[in-house]
This record gives C-alpha cells, sequence and structure tokens, in this order.
C-alpha cells in the first residue's frame, strides 16, 4: 500500500503556510492531501492559521480569538514569507472548503484548541464540513484530550497528536476515542508500530521533511506522513515503485 503523503500547511517549505498558493502549490506536485490549521474568530468563524496570535505571520500583535472575521481578511500573511506573496489573505474554512471540494484531495484539520480551548470548535467545523460533503475525507485532529472526547459523537474519523512519550499510548488514544494517532518522527519505533498494528490503530507521522525520516515512515508501513515538502516524499515513493 503507498503512504498518504500530507501536505503540512500546504506546500509550506515553498510558499506561505495555510494560504491559497500554498494549497494550490501541494495539489500540483500531486500530493494526497493536505493538512490544515483552524482558530475561531471573535464571531466565531473558523480561519485558516497555525499560531494563536498574528505577530508571526501577519506581523500583527493580538490573538485571533480578538478580532472579527472582517478585520482579519485586512491582515497580509504572505509578505512574511516572501514579497511574492505580498497581500496574501487569511482564509476563512468556508472558502479552502469551496476550494478543495472538487479536487481529489484527503483533508486533515488540525483543531488548534490545544491552548485556546474555543467553545463548540468541534461542531461548528463538523457542521461545516458536513455542509460541503467532505466527512469522509476528512479527518480531525487535535492535541487536546478533551476534544477528542467532545468529537465520540460525531461521525467523522479523529486522531489524537502528540509529541510526548507515554507507557501504552496505543491503548490511551483508544481508551480517549480517537480513530488514529498521528505521532512527532521521534516516537516512530518499531515497538510502538507493533503496538498500533496489534490494536488496528492506524499512525500518521509529523513533520517530516528529511530523507531518513521519510524513508523510515515508508519502511515501517505508517498510513501517512505530513511534510512540508511534499515533492521530496512523492520523489521517494516514486523511487520506491509504490504508486
Amino acid at each position: 500500500m503507498p503512504i498518504d503523503i500530507i501536505a503540512h500547511r500546504g506546500a509550506s517549505r515553498h510558499a506561505p503556510e495555510n494560504t491559497l498558493p500554498a494549497f494550490q502549490l501541494a495539489y500540483e506536485l500531486g500530493a494526497d492531501g493536505i493538512e490544515t490549521d483552524v482558530h475561531l474568530t471573535k464571531d466565531n468563524v473558523p480561519v485558516l492559521i497555525h499560531d494563536e496570535t498574528l505577530k508571526r505571520t501577519a506581523r500583527h500583535p493580538g490573538y485571533i480569538k480578538d478580532f472579527t472575521y472582517t478585520q482579519l481578511k485586512g491582515f497580509d500573511v504572505g509578505s512574511w514569507f516572501g514579497n511574492d506573496y505580498l497581500d496574501t489573505p487569511i482564509l476563512s474554512l468556508e472558502d479552502f472548503l469551496k476550494w478543495i471540494k472538487p479536487k481529489n484531495l484527503n483533508l486533515n484539520i488540525e483543531l488548534k484548541n490545544n491552548k485556546i480551548d474555543y467553545h463548540l470548535l468541534e461542531y461548528i467545523v463538523y457542521e461545516m464540513l458536513d455542509h460541503f460533503e467532505l466527512i469522509e475525507r476528512t479527518t480531525l485532529s487535535t492535541f487536546n484530550h478533551y476534544s477528542i472526547k467532545r468529537m465520540n459523537s460525531l461521525d467523522i474519523e479523529t486522531a489524537l497528536l502528540t509529541s510526548r512519550r507515554r507507557w501504552n499510548l496505543v491503548k490511551y488514544g483508544k481508551l480517549l476515542g480517537a480513530d488514529t494517532l498521528h505521532i512527532k518522527h521521534t516516537l516512530l519505533t518499531p515497538r510502538f508500530i507493533k503496538q498500533s498494528r496489534k490494536k488496528d490503530v492506524a499512525v500518521q507521522v509529523y513533520t517530516v521533511n528529511r530523507t531518513k525520516q521519510i524513508l523510515k515512515c515508508f519502511n515501517y508501513e505508517c498510513r501517512g506522513i505530513l511534510t512540508d515538502v511534499p515533492q521530496k516524499a512523492l520523489k521517494l515513493r516514486g523511487e520506491l515503485k509504490w504508486n
């Protein structure tokens, strides 16, 4: 089985993360899916941005939660990456789903609710995915263990994100109700893979950019990898004749 190549925040090594140029490039390169991050605005609009604040990508003070979507649309989140991306706007989840719906791409939405536990974020995102008929193509992931529990009532694949070593992580994930585990590449070991297969739990690995890391995930036959450089991973997969 070929391993899924998921473009982490789009093709984020070559275009500003979580923006339409990064997503479009990932699609053109042939990625199997796209990973993106969702926060909630002051007026409860899901928007695609990684950080809780605007400081890094918009070079502006303030938290996402304190701005309305109309206000956020005026910020440039592209020029920090390069002058070619001047005036690239923050995308709403709705606009992103309109873009991805006709394309043969899977979707991994990370709910950014581990630091700010946005009220009803899971349900707002789920309803929007349902509206666009994208439930079956989507995984909702989060570092927030309580959020995983809340999503047990939703008919969608969920993934527990983690970078921490924990005794019997596979068993813990299943107890929370997670369908899959998305682990940092440093947690990937033969023992972990053996445990996950025994419990029939799929594993995806983030953020895998180096050749050695990518090949390790391929050799362990993980379900997928999240990478900033999908073109490199696709090339390596092709050389292994896993197409």
